[in-house]
């Protein structure tokens, strides 16, 4: 009586190209987030102890997670570490800031 009627041959051929080009996408998003997942386990700030990077922030003016992170070429999150061990340090002074933005200066 009721139920899936039966699909015609072009709806069946349609449906199985369907299913083919789903399981090339499955695989291929599947390498992307592979590929996501190599690059994410990389995340370290860098060394406070360098003289490179002290000397790069040190010619700034203003310093905010978001500016050293587009200059260093990091995330912010690693920025935000590494402003975080300057200032424990004593290289950079904290200004002003609230939870969630800080804005330091170099300290001398």
């Amino acid at each position: 009586m009721g139920g899936k009627k039966k699909l015609s041959l072009k709806q069946m051929e349609r449906l199985q190209r369907r299913r083919g080009e789903s399981e090339k996408e499955k695989k291929r998003k599947e390498k992307e987030a592979a590929q996501m997942r190599e690059k994410k386990s990389g995340v370290f700030p860098p060394d406070p102890n360098d003289q490179n990077v002290a000397n790069e922030l040190k010619r700034m003016r203003v310093l905010t997670p978001y500016t050293v992170a587009s200059r260093l070429n990091i995330r912010i999150s690693a920025a935000k570490d590494l402003l975080e061990q300057l200032e424990a340090k004593g290289v950079i002074q904290m200004v002003s800031g609230n939870h969630s933005l800080k804005i330091y200066k170099p300290a001398g």
